[in-house]
């Protein structure tokens, strides 16, 4: 139950990243009104109710400066603090920069540890299967716990999908 004004605002922005591809929100509910007999092998009508305020909130919570964040998951490709610990961690963003061109690197440091992860990944399952693929280039990496912002998965969103 604590969690539900996050899952709410999260799907808020999401509807936020739509119209960021030059949709307008009635285009979409349109769209998703209109059955589509051959993707589906049947006909099919979809309702889409939007609940209270969410977009009006949405938009208040963008114009401000405070990011909303929430748990989310990376896998970590690089974790060391030894005094090559720089370049290698340089070296492992841009190794998985070219092989996972839509996989979104981050490097932290956080003394006396330079950590390297990527991803954006909301559940657990998610940074599994992202690790899965992963691992054929770096086969120490593991999922991790981290706070992810959701203006990050939004940006990620209007840009191509990471699977």
């Amino acid at each position: 139950m604590k969690y539900l004004p996050k899952i709410l605002l999260a799907g808020a922005a999401l509807l936020a990243a739509a119209t960021l591809r030059a949709q307008s929100l009635d285009d979409f509910r349109a769209r998703l009104a209109v059955p589509e007999p051959a993707a589906w092998g049947r006909g099919a009508t979809v309702t889409v109710t939007e609940h209270g305020d969410a977009a009006a909130r949405l938009a208040q919570a963008s114009e401000g400066e405070v990011r909303l964040r929430f748990k989310g998951y990376r896998v970590c490709i690089f974790f060391d603090n030894g005094p090559e610990a720089r370049a290698g961690a340089e070296a492992a963003r841009r190794l998985c920069a070219e092989n996972y061109p839509s996989v979104p690197v981050y490097i932290s440091y956080s003394a006396p540890y330079f950590t390297v992860t990527a991803g954006d990944c909301v559940t657990a399952e998610e940074a599994i299967v992202l690790m899965g693929r992963i691992r054929a280039t770096f086969p120490k990496a593991f999922p991790r716990s981290e706070e992810l912002s959701v203006a990050d998965l939004v940006l990620k969103e209007s840009a191509e999908p990471t699977f």
